[in-house]
């Protein structure tokens, strides 16, 4: 839970809070389907997005949820993995467009500020059929 304080302090929070934020946060725009309602609780008054095919700020990101949702209405998110170091937290899942498909590899970056989720970088490659190695992508 972020910690209040007045507005000439920073919110820090821990490591584990962070992640906790971003899991949050992810797992209720996309699974849950309510961009919304994460965006107005985990975004902060500014959001810079590094994905080119999205605009910055979080009216966009809602947009883009409901755009991909609109594509791809069986969409879902697993979070196999979470790092957090000071700000940044790093997510990796397997984003699935539909059920069975074998899905997209995500390493998700998120700076985070004031206990809100401020900057977001991405770096996705599909699950291939056959791999030159017998590990998988997760």
């Amino acid at each position: 839970m972020p910690l209040r304080t007045t507005a000439s302090r920073e919110i820090l929070l821990s490591a584990d809070d962070n992640k906790a934020l971003v899991i949050a946060f992810y797992e209720q725009a996309f699974n849950d389907y309510q961009p919304e309602r994460a965006a107005e609780t985990h975004l902060g008054n500014s959001y810079t997005q590094h994905n080119s095919g999205a605009q910055d700020g979080a009216q966009a990101f809602v947009g883009y949820v409901h755009w991909l949702r609109g594509q791809f209405p069986e969409l879902r998110l697993e979070i196999k993995r979470v790092i957090a170091e000071g700000d940044l937290v790093v997510t990796h899942g397997n984003l699935h467009l539909k059920p069975g498909d074998r899905g997209m590899a995500v390493a998700d970056f998120w700076r985070l500020s004031d206990g809100k989720i401020v900057e977001h970088w991405d770096v996705v490659q599909e699950v291939p059929e056959k791999s030159a190695n017998d590990n998988t992508m997760f």
